[in-house]
């Protein structure tokens, strides 16, 4: 078995900080899925879901991004239509409780770090990148397999840094992780990144699941100051139980709070 942990951003990575919660805090998620299972019932079921409710057809397939599912924006448009919205979202709800998958979010505040610490020794991005690789290293330990992770692509400079970070990790390992043990977990060297036009459905779902997990990362450590009801809290019921845990222990695996 081989798992693979497909993971997105929330906020700002700029070193900057502010009140404003958006810029603030970033936050990265990770969903782990094994590949065989992505293969063999998560894309199939996930285009399923896009054909019945888009019309997405294989040579020009719908991409799922959270933000345009939301306001309904093209070609998310049916569901401006209450019933077939209301139809999609059980349907949805559904796949996200059913699918098989751990989440990790790494959790930054920008603001916390700058009055401790005055100078950054990382690029924030960065700095979680390393954190939520020390818990993938601890899943895969775990469970005795392999894997490697994967990003969406955010432009050719960063993702060049990101990747030469990721280098240096394997070849440095962390404060945290020798780089022997990482050779017996992690199987590539080289980090994966693609864009978001490939259609790839691990980081699709690992889009749709950002910011519900970032949520839920801010209410877990007190600091949510939106306490609108809205359907994210529906999402939030379905995932919590798919966080990473040690021993039923969450805080330290599957969130963690950077100052």
């Amino acid at each position: 078995m081989k798992l693979r942990i497909y993971i997105d951003e929330v906020g700002n990575s700029d070193l900057g900080s502010s009140d404003d919660p958006n810029h603030r805090f970033l936050s990265l998620t990770g969903v782990i899925l094994d590949l065989s299972y992505v293969k063999d019932v998560l894309t199939p079921e996930m285009e399923a879901l896009k054909t019945k409710y888009f019309e997405s057809h294989p040579d020009d397939p719908v991409i799922f991004h959270r933000k345009e599912l939301l306001n309904k924006k093209f070609p998310f448009h049916p569901l401006r239509d209450p019933k077939l919205e209301a139809q999609f979202n059980i349907e949805y709800l559904g796949c996200l409780k059913r699918w098989q998958y751990k989440i990790i979010t790494i959790l930054i505040d920008k603001k916390e770090h700058a009055a401790r610490y005055t100078t950054w020794r990382y690029d924030p991005y960065h700095y979680c990148m390393a954190i939520i690789f020390e818990r993938f290293h601890l899943r895969l330990q775990e469970l005795k397999v392999v894997g490697d992770m994967m990003f969406e692509s955010r432009g050719g400079k960063e993702d060049m840094r990101l990747k030469e970070s990721y280098r240096g990790i394997f070849l440095n390992g962390t404060s945290y992780i020798k780089p022997m043990e990482i050779d017996e977990t992690l199987t590539s060297r080289e980090l994966k990144i693609k864009p978001k036009s490939a259609n790839i459905s691990g980081l699709q779902l690992a889009d749709l699941l950002a910011y519900p997990s970032r949520r839920f990362a801010l209410k877990h450590y007190n600091l949510l100051t939106d306490e609108r009801i809205t359907f994210n809290e529906k999402v939030i019921e379905v995932i919590e139980d798919k966080f990473f845990k040690r021993e039923s222990i969450l805080d330290g695996y599957g969130l963690k709070l950077l100052p």
